[in-house]
């Protein structure tokens, strides 16, 4: 049995988790800290996990006990598809040679061809040619955005991108926005508890094994397209880059180059890479057009510190604080993925006193220190301010973890980065950006709270500002 943590005098009962993890409850969430303290042991169903919720026990554990809290919990929603292959749900050995395989090649985006940089610059103009052809009129941004995000994981795994209207895009597109919104809702909370009995009970937690399915053989079918044209000497993409890899290693008996975990981190990276981004981004614009203010600050800066003829640049960010400190508060309000992913200790874990034995799951309740009053005046609103000195200098916060920390943090933290930086420049450098309601009538409840926070649906005009004073760099 595990021990109560400190402020912890007995088990929690199973239906807080539920709440903590399902309900984006801010004052429920205070009241279960401020009585527990900041960790707490939670009874999931038949297993228990040890929440983290505020920054300092977080990094504690996860960055000066990284080996110890190493592990990546077994989550019932998601193993019946991936079975602990692909990089962001395995363990030992096999996470140690994809996560280092993936970095790499994340590193080397391009594989000697464009930059990172370079993709999404140019899939930004995509993305405001493609809101320009709205001229005016209220529409959905949701497609647009999210089909412009999932394009720059498209250049890094398929070496291309894809029209917006490429049926197999739209197919891709589907599945992977169908798999995250269902395994947001609260039925997969509940499957979480009791996978033997609501495996047989029909729901969105059981519609998402199709919609792995469907992505599971669209991969494999670019493997094996890439297979039949595969040079060696010059690879394209990730999916050449992993089957070099299991070539050269195709005779070693410990190696986890093969074609499962090559299908399955794609998948991953997919997933991870678009929807989580793309609702940030959703919930950034929406933000804006509440706070019309705050996007008139951050459009005097653009075109301040980049103009109006140049496409924005990674190099800007710096002389740019209150866009960098909107960013900031555009992910901290968003809390996109409140529970972050759970983690497991490796090894039995001596933490603040307290034995934690091996393979006891851990998580860190990045909705509760996203929204800390100790780091944040009003935690609860929009306010950007958060993160700016009395000076109106860019000022780092403790408490703003979305991508996690530790060796397990984000594999992905600085392309999502960049992508936000560039898309939303890009945006309002071409546009303003209004709603058909006003300001104060504009409802910000997500669509769905669950594992993932899914923002609400809405339309907005993209008004062109004046036209023909654009050109790329």
């Amino acid at each position: 049995m595990i021990p109560c943590l400190p402020g912890l005098s007995a088990p929690c009962w199973s239906w807080l988790h539920l709440t903590l993890m399902a309900s984006h409850t801010y004052q429920l969430s205070t009241q279960v800290k401020e009585k527990y303290g900041p960790v707490f042991t939670v009874n999931f169903g038949p297993r228990h996990l040890v929440y983290f919720c505020d920054s300092n026990s977080m990094r504690e554990a996860l960055v000066d006990q990284a080996t110890e809290f190493n592990g990546r919990a077994r989550m019932e929603s998601l193993d019946r598809f991936f079975h602990g292959h692909g990089v962001i749900l395995a363990n030992g050995e096999r996470w140690k040679q994809l996560r280092r395989f993936s970095a790499s090649t994340l590193r080397n985006f391009g594989m000697g061809k464009k930059s990172i940089e370079e993709r999404i610059q140019e899939e930004s103009q995509y993305l405001v040619e493609e809101m320009g052809k709205t001229k005016g009129s209220p529409f959905d941004p949701t497609l647009a955005i999210t089909h412009s995000i999932a394009n720059v994981i498209c250049s890094i795994v398929f070496g291309n991108r894809f029209d917006y209207k490429d049926q197999n895009f739209l197919n891709l597109m589907g599945s992977i926005n169908n798999l995250f919104l269902d395994l947001s809702k609260i039925s997969t909370v509940f499957y979480e508890m009791f996978p033997r009995i609501m495996q047989y009970i029909p729901g969105p937690h059981n519609r998402a094994c199709n919609h792995y399915k469907a992505l599971h053989n669209f991969i494999l079918e670019r493997v094996r397209i890439n297979q039949q044209s595969l040079d060696p000497r010059c690879p394209r993409d990730f999916i050449d880059s992993f089957l070099i890899r299991m070539e050269e290693e195709k005779q070693n008996p410990q190696s986890e180059f093969n074609t499962r975990n090559l299908v399955d981190t794609a998948i991953q990276l997919f997933f991870a890479g678009t929807e989580t981004t793309s609702s940030t981004l959703r919930f950034g614009l929406l933000f804006l057009v509440k706070h019309p203010e705050v996007q008139d600050k951050v459009r005097e800066e653009v075109d301040r510190v980049i103009g109006r003829t140049h496409s924005p640049a990674m190099n800007d960010r710096g002389r740019m604080p209150y866009t960098n400190a909107v960013i900031h508060e555009i992910q901290r309000l968003a809390n996109i993925l409140p529970i972050g992913v759970p983690r497991k200790v490796t090894c039995d874990t001596h933490f603040r006193g307290y034995l934690l034995p091996k393979d006891t799951d851990v998580s860190t309740a990045l909705g509760i220190i996203l929204q800390d009053p100790k780091y944040f005046k009003d935690p609860k609103s929009f306010h950007p301010e958060h993160f700016l000195d009395e000076e109106g200098h860019f000022k780092r916060n403790d408490s703003f973890l979305p991508f996690g920390t530790g060796k397990r943090v984000c594999l992905g933290k600085s392309l999502a980065l960049m992508e936000l930086f560039l898309m939303l420049t890009t945006i309002l450098q071409r546009f303003t950006l209004k709603s058909p309601k006003e300001p104060q009538e504009i409802d910000l409840t997500p669509k769905v709270s669950g594992l993932g926070i899914v923002p609400p649906n809405y339309e907005l005009y993209a008004l062109p500002r004046e036209e023909g004073l654009h050109d790329s760099a």
